[in-house]
């Protein structure tokens, strides 16, 4: 079973999320779980206190190093022997997420994904737990929970049994540096616009050509940066 531990001042937050849909359905059955662990639960101070002001003066307030340290500790402790775990605190400092990086990340046992808020975490407890730094964008959030959520989805439907087939991975966009190929179902006929007729056909040696055609003259339109990428790797010379 594959284990996400997600290191968050808003459980409920992530738990709403990622408790329906394709991600939800393999909880239930067992194929991956998904725990929400409240940082504020793991603070020294009795009034369960997060957060202060940062050492060189600025605005907003920081999240404290302890609590972060002692929660991150704890669901170590409850980690299997031999599992290979991995850290990521969702920031925008780190490393643009792709679909390989998904695919490097499936092939762990757990990952436990710390949230920050407010203007952060004290770098101190990022040094100490993160073993990377995984960035969704070049925007700002309010904190890391989203980011945490979609790196879940993406991550999640690559591990076996998630998803019906490895086909429904395989042939979607981003695989091969491709944007996926338009699709269509019925009606046939919609305002006036017919389905493109080797969809009819039955052909599936045309059909696979077609989508093939078609999924590299979206990507060189929409995506030429990704489009580069496919020609270099995969188009022969």
């Amino acid at each position: 079973m594959m284990h996400f531990d997600i290191l968050t001042l808003f459980p409920a937050m992530v738990e709403t999320v990622l408790s329906e849909s394709i991600i939800g359905r393999a909880q239930k059955s067992g194929i991956l779980q998904v725990c929400a662990h409240n940082i504020r639960d793991y603070s020294e101070n009795k009034h369960r206190r997060v957060d202060d002001t940062p050492y060189g003066g600025g605005r907003g307030m920081l999240m404290a190093a302890p609590p972060v340290w002692n929660c991150w500790q704890a669901v170590l402790e409850g980690a299997g022997a031999g599992e290979r775990v991995r850290t990521i605190y969702l920031s925008p400092r780190g490393k643009t997420f792709t679909q390989e990086d998904a695919g490097r990340l499936a092939q762990y046992d757990r990952l436990i994904l710390l949230c920050g808020h407010y203007e952060g975490i004290d770098q101190r407890a990022v040094d100490a737990v993160a073993d990377e730094e995984i960035s969704i964008g070049d925007y700002v959030l309010t904190g890391g929970e989203l980011p945490a959520c979609i790196l879940v989805d993406s991550v999640g439907r690559l591990i076996d049994g998630v998803l019906p087939e490895a086909e429904c991975h395989e042939k979607e966009s981003f695989e091969k540096y491709l944007l996926e190929y338009p699709q269509y179902t019925r009606p046939e006929v919609f305002r006036g616009e017919h389905v493109p007729e080797v969809l009819l056909s039955g052909h599936h040696e045309n059909i696979d050509k077609w989508r093939l055609a078609q999924a590299e003259e979206v990507t060189r339109l929409r995506r030429p940066d990704l489009y580069q990428l496919y020609l270099d790797k995969y188009k022969e010379k």
